[in-house]
């Protein structure tokens, strides 16, 4: 099993390229189920949570072509086989979102009730409440959801009991097929909601609203092909960005979209960073200085990114001053704080979603493990910062979230290698 070994206490410098963004390259693989025609995506990540939707689309029979550049083509004309199996949905979350464009275009679906994550329930009734409110026939039998719809799917007036940007995605993909008009109350607003959106425009679906709390779908008896380019990462940049300013260095981010990360630039210039934007580009410059404590609160976007939170818990581990973080999104997404302890922290819990971080002068470099996608990039984050050498262990959950890792460390000036 692979690990990182990381030597810090060097500052980090340089530019970077940022990848396209996961979280928005899952959805609008799995609404390439929505059409026969063939739909072409660029920028996709190469990462294992791709190959994995690209793997779940080939098992429904889709036909998929990938390039050495991760330019994906998906032809989904006919597909043999309506149930995505437990040993692909188990290992990732987002293969969930095929249950509302298979069901959708064929009237049923059987999809595993998803796996992937250790960081809480993450249940997925909204997503099914909101699929019966559009008349599918819904039982979970076995660990599946076995879907029916033999009539097809109706439009609806669907009311979220909650923000859930899976169950909004699932909902705006069935909604495409579907007899008349769907509206959506309480949707999601992520910038990655945005991008699907504009992905179903591209292929021919009469959608708006997408970005705001209240989507209409116009549903279509059918829809075509087209090509898409995926968005970026703001959450790969957020995270580069946090890599220099620990490391009390400067970095030049290209290929993104500024506005996308809205409080993660905020709450970084509250750090004491430098920043400038452009178009397409982000600059941050600690010009040397150690970082201020900042206190966080994740909520829906456009609030703070519960993606971005054992980030900046790193950051605020060696800050000056005392930081608040609190998680409001997912129970148990602080599995970080004990393996940031080994490397000296001084971080204190109070219940499930409530940490005190004292910042420290310095780390020290200790062996840790990794625990989920977000929490093992902080740990990243920290061992770049501490005195010596880190060995994380249990790195695959970073590969399913981040691009060539340590050629992008490398690149910025970071003693880092993989290792077996």
């Amino acid at each position: 099993m692979d690990k990182l070994q990381i030597m810090g206490g060097q500052q980090l410098n340089g530019t970077l390229r940022v990848s396209g963004a996961k979280n928005a390259a899952l959805p609008i693989l799995a609404a390439t189920l929505l059409t026969s025609e063939p739909v072409q995506i660029s920028k996709a990540p190469h990462l294992q949570d791709v190959t994995t939707m690209i793997e779940l689309l080939v098992c429904l029979g889709a036909d998929v072509m990938v390039d050495e550049r991760m330019n994906v083509q998906v032809t989904a004309a006919d597909l043999h086989n309506l149930k995505a199996p437990y040993e692909l949905v188990k290992t990732m979350r987002a293969s969930f979102l095929v249950l509302g464009p298979l069901l959708a275009r064929y009237g049923r679906a059987e999809v595993s009730l998803p796996g992937g994550c250790a960081i809480g329930s993450r249940p997925v009734d909204q997503h099914l409440k909101g699929l019966q409110a559009m008349g599918a026939q819904i039982e979970v039998v076995d660990g599946y959801v076995n879907a029916d719809a033999p009539k097809g799917l109706v439009g609806a007036e669907i009311y979220l009991d909650l923000v859930t940007v899976g169950g909004t995605e699932n909902l705006m993909m069935a909604a495409c097929l579907a007899h008349g008009q769907t509206r959506l109350h309480n949707a999601a607003c992520e910038p990655e909601i945005i991008d699907l959106g504009n992905f179903l425009q591209a292929v021919g679906v009469e959608i708006s609203g997408h970005g705001t709390s209240e989507i209409v779908i116009n549903g279509s008896p059918s829809l075509g092909g087209g090509h898409f380019q995926v968005m970026p990462d703001r959450i790969e940049a957020g995270t580069y960005l946090i890599a220099a300013a620990i490391t009390r260095g400067s970095i030049r981010l290209l290929d993104i979209q500024p506005g996308a990360l809205g409080l993660i630039l905020e709450k970084l210039q509250q750090a004491g960073a430098k920043i400038s934007t452009g178009e397409d580009w982000i600059t941050l410059d600690m010009q040397g200085r150690r970082p201020k404590a900042v206190d966080i609160e994740t909520s829906p976007y456009p609030g703070f990114p519960t993606d971005m939170q054992a980030q900046f818990m790193a950051l605020n581990a060696v800050a000056e001053g005392t930081s608040t973080i609190r998680e409001t999104i997912f129970e148990n997404r602080f599995m970080h704080v004990h393996e940031m302890k080994r490397l000296g922290a001084n971080i204190e819990l109070h219940g499930p979603s409530m940490a005190v971080v004292n910042g420290v002068d310095e780390l020290k470099a200790a062996p840790v493990m990794a625990t989920d996608l977000r929490a093992s990039f902080s740990l990243v984050l920290a061992a770049l910062a501490a005195q010596g050498t880190t060995v994380i262990d249990r790195i695959y959950h970073i590969d399913r979230g981040y691009e060539t890792i340590e050629e992008k460390l490398q690149q910025l000036g970071a003693d880092v290698r993989r290792v077996s």
